[in-house]
């Protein structure tokens, strides 16, 4: 298992990555709009714009699969965290974190957590920062992590 930039090549499967993690894990607590505002986030076209900007992007891939993203706004705020289901539980979401973190560019990183994943973001050291918002149909828990 190793962890890698995102390549033009990795567009449809690590779409499809974060589409399917996102049907099993999050669609269902969302309303119809939701589930829509995240289908064109993740959609292929939406990667391809937002890697040409401030974003990094990397994947962990094992055995050939891509197996997991994260995706790092502006060097300060994790924008997107997705392990396939069948890869789940793994440390797979610790790695790229951890790769991504290595990469922040500022003192606290943030990340709007969709409530199923809160648990997890609290494993990785994230703290709760504020109060569950909504836009555009997706509910999200605001938090962060002071870097050392």
């Amino acid at each position: 298992m190793h962890v890698r930039t995102l390549t033009e090549d990795d567009l449809p499967l690590a779409s499809a990555v974060c589409i399917d993690a996102f049907m099993l894990a999050v669609a269902p607590s969302l309303s119809a709009q939701g589930v829509e505002t995240f289908a064109k986030v993740a959609s292929v076209d939406a990667f391809a714009e937002r890697k040409q900007g401030d974003n990094l992007m990397l994947v962990c891939e094992a055995d050939g699969v891509i197996t997991g993203l994260v995706e790092l706004k502006q060097g300060r705020h994790v924008a997107m965290l997705f392990v396939a289901p069948s890869w789940q539980r793994r440390g797979i979401g610790r790695r790229l974190v951890n790769a991504a973190l290595e990469q922040a560019r500022a003192e606290v990183v943030t990340v709007n957590a969709s409530l199923s994943s809160v648990a997890s973001y609290q494993r990785y050291g994230f703290v709760l920062a504020g109060d569950v918002g909504e836009s555009a149909g997706l509910v999200y828990q605001p938090m962060e992590k002071r870097l050392p």
